[in-house]
């Protein structure tokens, strides 16, 4: 019989600490996590599966908007005409290579009453200013569509900053106020089916959606695709929800006119967060935020998205758990912070011990070592194929929630290019878990020692949970987002051909108001 070497000793010591009642706890709570990620994915594929269901039960009934409105009496004139109005303020900074498309989509909604967009960049100096008025002036004839300028912000985030000058400027008469980022991929009846849900329940404070990522290819893309989907199902409830994403958010405009509930003062005095410190006023204050199922939007990640590019995303996620308006929501913060980073490591600790025991089990096998000297080897191995097979459950859970939701934004969005699940990787998606996992504890405890973050060349100081401090880099700053390409000065592109859904989103412009509407 081979004799033990101290490679092998060390690792047949390190597999037996493996198999004591303290490691065989977290291994089997790794496989609890795992199966408790699936269980609340697979409830969100029920979710949005019954509003495809809905969806095509309206198609065989002989309505082909179905896309719009289940019920094809809604499109009824008497109906579209008395449709509130409703502005749509998109705060923007940086061009990137999705961004002429998702403007697209979002100014040629086929939302029947009146509705402006309102685009608010920092300066004219950003690359977003000439991109954005060039899509303006491409519809100019047919939606009501303005770029303003903000200046720089001095008391809370530049984004925040242009979206409450945004909320200053929007028409009078506007009853809702829908913030979206300038990532987001609308549908054709997304702002309508959000408009109808605030229509339907006045108690609604804020309406909201999330993202569909579709990764690029590289492991940084992946990595978001993976941070996302766990908050994905928190969305996925068909109604009341305390995740809110500041992406997508409809609320009262009246809200913001008299300063309800303080969100205009909490978000201009020190606002870092715009979603955060919103979710905070409305748990603080009991307000209702809801998520209908139809609220998913596809969000394609930049071609070159790099894994730098993604620390500095996860870097600015973990941060905002350091900003909180009150006491309570500090104490929320910190519960959030101990949990996601105890869970993370719980999460990832479990595969590091099964490849120690898959380790110990070759070099056995290789070695011929004698049975009696590695009996404890079996042990790990059951442990082993009880986290494979959680693991292959959760991942096949996650590729179901994907699935479902690449099938509902292509009925959502008929004409537009149809997704795939054919472009997912899904071992760069475990990859990816391993490794998101892994780092987020990293960066929330930089966050928090750290106490400040640099935002598009901008550095942003806390103190007491609120900006108190902003440095602003000398050099010209990055001039995409986060999340964009580097294409940014490239050709325009060539026009979109003339489609149906384009042709009658002009014919309903036109319809609904005058070439512009009165002040």
């Amino acid at each position: 019989m081979p004799v033990l070497d101290s490679l092998d000793l060390f690792l047949f010591s390190l597999s037996r600490s493996f198999c004591s009642p303290l490691a065989v706890f977290f291994q089997i709570q790794g496989c609890v996590i795992c199966l408790t990620l699936a269980i609340g994915w697979a409830f969100a594929a029920f979710i949005r599966n019954r509003e495809i269901k809905l969806m095509k039960s309206s198609m065989r009934a002989g309505n082909s908007f179905a896309f719009l409105f289940h019920d094809i009496n809604e499109l009824e004139h008497s109906n579209q005409v008395n449709l509130p109005r409703v502005t749509v303020v998109m705060p923007l900074k940086g061009f990137g290579e999705h961004n002429l498309h998702n403007w697209r989509s979002q100014i040629t909604s086929l939302y029947g009453g009146p509705l402006e967009f309102l685009f608010v960049v920092e300066s004219t100096e950003d690359p977003a200013y000439r991109a954005v008025s060039r899509i303006i002036a491409e519809f100019k004839d047919d939606v009501d569509a303005t770029v303003i300028v903000a200046g720089l912000s001095t008391t809370c985030s530049q984004k925040i900053h242009n979206q409450l000058f945004g909320v200053e400027k929007m028409h009078k008469d506007s009853k809702y106020v829908l913030f979206l980022d300038d990532d987001v991929r609308l549908h054709p009846g997304s702002i309508g089916a959000l408009t109808a849900e605030m229509e339907k329940n006045p108690e609604i404070f804020i309406q909201t959606g999330y993202p569909l990522d579709l990764p690029s290819g590289s492991l940084g893309s992946y990595c978001i695709y993976e941070y996302h989907m766990p908050c994905s199902m928190g969305f996925a409830t068909g109604g009341k929800t305390f995740f809110l994403w500041g992406g997508c958010m409809m609320m009262h405009a009246d809200d913001f006119r008299h300063d309800r509930y303080g969100v205009v003062s909490g978000l201009r005095d020190g606002g870092y967060s715009d979603d955060m410190t919103l979710a905070a006023i409305a748990g603080a204050h009991k307000r209702l935020i809801t998520s209908p199922p139809v609220a998913v939007f596809p969000h394609p990640l930049a071609s070159d998205l790099s894994f730098s590019r993604y620390w500095n995303y996860l870097r600015k996620q973990t941060f905002v758990l350091e900003s909180y308006t009150t006491k309570v929501n500090w104490l929320m913060n910190r519960a959030l912070f101990s949990s996601h980073c105890y869970l993370s490591w719980g999460f990832v600790a479990p595969y590091f011990m099964s490849m120690t025991h898959v380790a110990a089990a070759l070099r056995i096998y290789i070695r011929g070592y004698a049975h009696e000297e590695t009996i404890f080897v079996s042990k790990g191995l059951l442990l082993v194929t009880c986290l494979a097979v959680c693991t292959f459950i959760e991942l096949f859970s996650m590729w179901n929630l994907t699935r479902v939701e690449v099938q509902l934004c292509n009925m959502l969005s008929p004409e537009a290019p149809r997704l795939s699940l054919a472009s997912y990787n899904w071992v760069l998606v475990f990859i990816a878990m391993l490794v998101d996992n892994f780092l987020y504890p990293i960066s929330a405890l930089r966050s928090h020692f750290s106490q400040s973050i640099n935002w598009s060349s901008i550095r942003y100081h806390l103190k007491n949970g609120k900006i108190n401090k902003i440095d602003r880099s000398k050099d010209k700053g990055p001039i995409y987002t986060d999340l964009g390409g580097k294409h940014l000065y490239g050709k325009k592109g060539a026009p979109p051909k003339a489609s149906f859904l384009g042709s009658l989103a002009k014919n309903l412009a036109q319809w609904r108001q005058p070439k512009k509407f009165d002040g």
